[in-house]
C-alpha cells in the first residue's frame, strides 16, 4: 500500500454547524459504513477508529486504497453528485462515525454559501491528492514522465 498524503478535513465550524443534521453512529470491526454500487445516502467523518477504503479490481475483488482515521471524510464527492457510491467503507476497528444525510446537506449548502465554499475547497484538495496518488502510481523508473522537449513528437 501506497503511503498516501493526509485526506483534508471539514473545519470544526463546518462540522459544528451540521450538528443540527447529524448523527453520530457506532461500527464494530468489519462493517461496512457504505458499499460501493449502493445509492448514495450521505457521508460519514471518521470521529473514532479507523476505516478502510476498498476499491473493487477488475477481477471482482476489494483491494485496499487507504486506511483512514478521525477526521477523515467519507462519501462527501458522492453526496454533492448522487448516484452510487463508488468505493467501499468498512470498519478497521470499533468504529465512530458522524453521519450526514445527503438530502439535508445539499439544503444546508443552498442556505450558507461560506460553508459551500469550504466543501469546494475540500474536494478540490482531495481531487489534487488522488492526481498525485495516480501520477506517482503511473511513473515507473526508466520511463520520462514528460515528452522531453528535445525529441520530436511523431504521430502516424
Amino acid at each position: 500500500m501506497l503511503s498516501h498524503p493526509v485526506p483534508a478535513k471539514l473545519s470544526p465550524d463546518l462540522l459544528k454547524a451540521l450538528h443540527g443534521i447529524s448523527s453520530v453512529r457506532l461500527f464494530s470491526k468489519g462493517t461496512t459504513l457504505f458499499q460501493r454500487g449502493s445509492e448514495v445516502t450521505g457521508f460519514y467523518v471518521v470521529e473514532t477508529g479507523k476505516v478502510h477504503v476498498l476499491l473493487l479490481t477488475g477481477r471482482g475483488q476489494n483491494q485496499l486504497l487507504e486506511v483512514v482515521g478521525p477526521g477523515a471524510v467519507l462519501g462527501l464527492s458522492e453526496s454533492i453528485t448522487g448516484g452510487e457510491y463508488r468505493i467501499t467503507a468498512e470498519a478497521g476497528d470499533e468504529t465512530t462515525a458522524t453521519y450526514i444525510p445527503r438530502e439535508e446537506f445539499l439544503e444546508f449548502l443552498r442556505a450558507h454559501g461560506e460553508s459551500c465554499m469550504q466543501v469546494l475547497r475540500l474536494l478540490s484538495q482531495d481531487l489534487h491528492r488522488w492526481y498525485g496518488e495516480y501520477r506517482n502510481a503511473t511513473a515507473h523508473s526508466g520511463r520520462p514522465r514528460h515528452w522531453p522537449l528535445d525529441v520530436p513528437l511523431r504521430i502516424t
